[in-house]
């Protein structure tokens, strides 16, 4: 069930395929079967990006990562290295501005078709 939020910060415009590579990718880092990982791909203006104490920020890409259940240990680890590298190589950046948040476990927190899943 993988759900995939990634969201580029800059002016760039990605591929018009890049979402669906995307998909392709972290369907493959996460093993799933076809039509179960699902990726948002957004851009953010570099107008609406800013850090503290810097004049000419980079240009990060953040990705949140719901899984059903929450990796732990050295599974997050390993699983943080390929969706950076995977989303690094889909969107042409640097791995090191790639940003990889996995949010609290899914299961019993989503419902789909308002049916909710455990």
């Amino acid at each position: 069930m993988p759900i995939v939020d990634v969201e580029q910060v800059g002016d760039r415009e990605p591929g018009s395929d890049a979402a669906r590579r995307l998909a392709d990718g972290l369907g493959e880092v996460f093993g799933s079967p076809a039509g179960s990982t699902w990726v948002r791909l957004r851009p953010l203006p570099r107008t609406q990006y800013a850090e503290n104490g810097v004049d000419d920020a980079p240009e990060p890409v953040f990705v949140q990562v719901l899984m059903s259940r929450q990796p732990v240990g050295d599974v997050t680890a390993e699983l943080s290295r390929a969706v950076a590298g995977c989303v690094a190589d889909v969107l042409e950046v640097e791995r090191t501005f790639v940003h990889v948040l996995f949010a609290p476990s899914g299961a019993g927190r989503i419902a789909f078709g308002g049916e909710l899943r455990e």
